[in-house]
C-alpha cells in the first residue's frame, strides 16, 4: 500500500469514527432534552395544580360566609365592618396575585369576579342599612341574603370552575 492509499483509508476510518461519535452524541443529546422536557412538564403541572389549590383556599377565605364567621363585628359600625371585610378580601386577593401565572385566564377571571362581586354586595348591603347600623347588623344582613338565595354569591360557581380546571391536570 502506498502512502496516499493509507492516508485515504485512514481518512475514511477517521470520518467513519468521527461521524459515529457525532451521531451518537446528537442522539444522546436529543434523549436528554426529551427527558428534561418531560421533567419540566411534570414540574409545571405540579405548579399549576398547587396554584389551583391556592385559589380554592382564596375563594374560601373571601367567601362572605367565611369572612363573617372569622372576623368579629362587635363594637363597630356597619360601615367600619364593611371596610374591614373589604380590606380582608383585597389583602387575600393581592397575596395570591402571582397565582395567575399558573392558571387559565378563565380561572383567574372567575376569582377576580368573586372578589369584585363580594365587595359590591358588601357595599350594597351597607348602603341599605340605616346609618346607625352596627357590624352585627351587617353580618346578619349578609347571612340572611346568602340563606335566602345561595346563588346570590359566585362562590360555589367559582369553586366548581377551579375544581374542573384542576381535574384536567390530574
Amino acid at each position: 500500500m502506498d502512502t496516499s492509499t493509507m492516508l485515504i483509508t485512514a481518512g475514511v476510518i477517521f470520518v467513519a469514527i468521527f461521524g459515529s461519535y457525532i451521531f451518537f452524541y446528537q442522539k444522546e443529546k436529543r434523549e436528554l432534552k426529551k427527558e428534561s422536557q418531560a421533567s419540566n412538564s411534570k414540574a409545571n403541572g405540579n405548579l399549576q395544580l398547587q396554584a389551583y389549590e391556592r385559589l380554592v383556599i382564596l375563594a374560601e377565605r373571601i367567601s362572605l360566609r367565611s369572612l363573617v364567621a372569622r372576623i368579629p363585628s362587635n363594637g363597630i359600625s356597619a360601615r367600619e365592618f364593611q371596610a374591614v371585610l373589604t380590606d380582608h378580601i383585597k389583602h387575600e386577593y393581592d397575596y395570591n396575585l402571582s397565582q395567575q401565572l399558573y392558571v387559565s385566564p378563565q380561572a383567574w377571571q372567575a376569582v377576580t369576579n368573586l372578589k369584585e362581586q363580594n365587595i359590591f354586595i358588601l357595599h350594597q348591603l351597607t348602603q341599605s342599612l340605616p346609618a346607625e347600623a352596627t357590624g352585627f347588623d351587617l353580618s346578619k344582613a349578609i347571612l340572611e341574603l346568602l340563606d335566602a338565595d345561595p346563588k346570590t354569591s359566585l362562590h360555589n360557581i367559582v369553586l366548581e370552575a377551579l375544581r374542573f380546571e384542576a381535574r384536567k391536570l390530574m
